[in-house]
């Protein structure tokens, strides 16, 4: 009795959990997805550069994105190399 009590008070729970963990996985995917693309577009010094941040950023998921984010794309947004 006590075991069927908490699961059904338990399952909107459980449910609004497992809905917010995919829209957060979803977010994080759109985020990913837009640093490679970002990565791919931007003006580096060499070529060499720009492989290794896109590696970075397959290799390491949305830590590597967001690694890419605070070291390259909030320093210099548009993306105008220093030469």
């Amino acid at each position: 009795m006590m075991n069927s009590f908490f699961g059904w008070w338990f399952w909107p729970f459980a449910a609004a959990g497992i809905i917010i963990a995919i829209i957060i996985g979803v977010l994080l995917l759109a985020f990913w997805i837009w640093m490679i693309i970002d990565c791919a577009k931007r003006n580096f010094k060499n070529d060499m550069e720009k492989i290794i941040w896109i590696l970075v950023i397959v290799l390491l998921g949305w830590i590597g994105a967001l690694i890419y984010y605070i070291v390259i794309r909030a320093i210099n947004p548009k993306g105008i190399s220093k030469k």
